[in-house]
């Protein structure tokens, strides 16, 4: 009878341990949900002054930046002047012409005796530009925010034979001669000249003054003046 009372007395303590610890984990678990739900209201509370404070700091920028707006310096003519000498001879275009040059020497009546012809098939290059060492202080001026240039006139640089491609196509001399062993060097010097000439002619100086011009626009535009205007001599 003792040992059946012992064990209900077992019992009920062991069922009352039970219930005290389970009461326990709810109360926690209501605890920790509580401060969540704190803390998450707190953040929402400060999210709004968060945003205003950082609203405020973007405008108080553009008022410092409208009331004190950073000044933009522009190089003077001079400076720019020292810039522009600097790229010296500026070559803005290039030529590759070919020419036939046909050159001959001795009297037309004894030719087949004494006489010496060839054909000389020439191959050039032609290169032209502006000479920005030649300008002046008084060649670029400012006047209401528009840079005005006015540049040397344009020139031809080189004007030379490309002796690799450059050969005598045909020869013929009379019964009684070697040949005129200066007449290939002639006919070099000829093509030469009609080679410039043909540059010339094909208004490879004006295509040099535009090309320089387009040039001189980007760099007077990075340096800061946006309106350029070129003026003739």
């Amino acid at each position: 009878m003792q040992s059946m009372t012992d064990k209900k007395l077992w019992a009920l303590v062991i069922g009352v341990l039970l219930i005290a610890a389970l009461s326990a984990f709810f109360l926690i678990s209501a605890v920790v949900d509580m401060t969540q739900n704190v803390s998450a209201a707190a953040d929402r509370a400060v999210q709004p002054v968060d945003d205003v404070a950082a609203m405020t700091g973007g405008l108080a920028t553009q008022m410092a930046e409208i009331l004190h707006p950073t000044p933009t310096i522009l190089p003077d003519p001079i400076t720019i002047i020292h810039d522009v000498r600097s790229l010296a001879r500026l070559e803005t275009i290039q030529y590759s012409i070919e020419k036939v040059v046909k050159a001959e020497s001795g009297q037309q009546e004894l030719w087949v005796l004494f006489g010496d012809k060839l054909i000389f098939v020439a191959h050039g290059t032609v290169i032209a530009g502006v000479d920005l060492a030649k300008i002046n202080p008084d060649d670029l001026w400012v006047d209401s925010g528009t840079l005005y240039a006015r540049l040397p006139q344009p020139e031809i640089f080189v004007s030379t034979l490309d002796n690799d491609k450059s050969y005598v196509y045909d020869r013929d001399t009379g019964l009684f001669t070697k040949g005129n062993m200066d007449l290939e060097t002639l006919a070099r010097q000829a093509a030469e000249d009609e080679i410039e000439k043909a540059a010339l002619e094909d208004g490879i100086l004006d295509q040099a003054q535009t090309n320089a011009e387009y040039y001189l626009l980007r760099l007077f535009q990075t340096l800061g003046y946006p309106e350029v205007i070129f003026v003739q001599e």
